[in-house]
């Protein structure tokens, strides 16, 4: 008989368990993502933590523990580059530990720059889904640099893959039968949405592919310290045309 050398991992699992479930106890379905975002924050040693589903290259934000975990994950959404990406890309854990100098400054110097002037000096991206698709990512900030121990990456990894089962599990707009307002996907939907139209607007404007297109749009963001559903708005909304830039 094997001994139970595995009992840690198993009491760590039935603890992260035990914490999503009391997280989400009694809350409607548009207040999950941010629960459990506050619990991953319990768990582990980080600061603040966000969930994003992943579409066509472009960060959806679920929800966030803090004003800083979702500005963080705004600006990487902008940039279409740093470690959230990275791991939604590979479908592979990136543990950024060190934004301040190093390799992953070099990997990631602009996104590193933004997020250290926020505070943030540590990012550790979980990819959420199975071995063949990546639908999103929970994102874990620290404002000290730092590695995640053994323990608290299989912790972290228990949280993605319990959270991937919960944000599965929540009913989308089509299916939310009587939950009215409670439809949790339908106001993220239209901010995914006006990127699009927006990508589209500016396709036409310049002749250009969807490639291109999304990558003025950050573009303009980046340069005007805003985010990429913000510059979408002001083309959507014809306040913002980009055949005159």
């Amino acid at each position: 008989m094997r001994p139970r050398e595995d009992r840690p991992g198993e009491r760590g699992r039935e603890r992260a368990a035990d914490a999503i479930a009391e997280g989400v106890r009694g809350v409607g379905p548009g207040e999950i993502p941010a629960r459990l975002c506050d619990v991953a924050v319990e768990l582990l040693p980080v600061t603040g933590a966000s969930v994003s589903l992943h579409s066509d290259g472009m960060p959806v934000q679920l929800g966030a523990s803090s004003a800083q975990a979702a500005y963080v994950t705004e600006i990487q959404a902008t940039l279409g580059d740093g470690p959230c990406q990275s791991a939604a890309e590979s479908g592979s854990p990136v543990l950024a530990c060190d934004l301040t100098e190093g390799q992953d400054v070099l990997r990631w110097p602009v996104f590193a720059q933004q997020a250290t002037a926020a505070g943030v000096r540590a990012v550790y991206s979980m990819p959420l889904g199975n071995d063949t698709v990546c639908v999103g990512t929970l994102d874990l900030y620290r404002d000290t640099p730092g590695d995640l121990t053994d323990r608290d990456l299989r912790t972290a990894r228990v949280v993605a893959g319990m959270m991937t089962v919960a944000l599965m599990a929540l009913p989308r707009v089509e299916e939310a039968g009587d939950l009215g307002d409670e439809r949790w996907l339908s106001g993220l939907a239209t901010d995914q949405d006006q990127v699009y139209q927006a990508t589209g607007m500016i396709m036409a404007q310049l002749g250009v592919g969807t490639d291109e297109a999304l990558a003025r749009l950050r573009a303009h963001a980046f340069a005007q310290a805003r985010t990429a559903v913000e510059v979408a708005r002001d083309v959507v909304g014809l306040r913002l045309r980009f055949d005159g830039e």
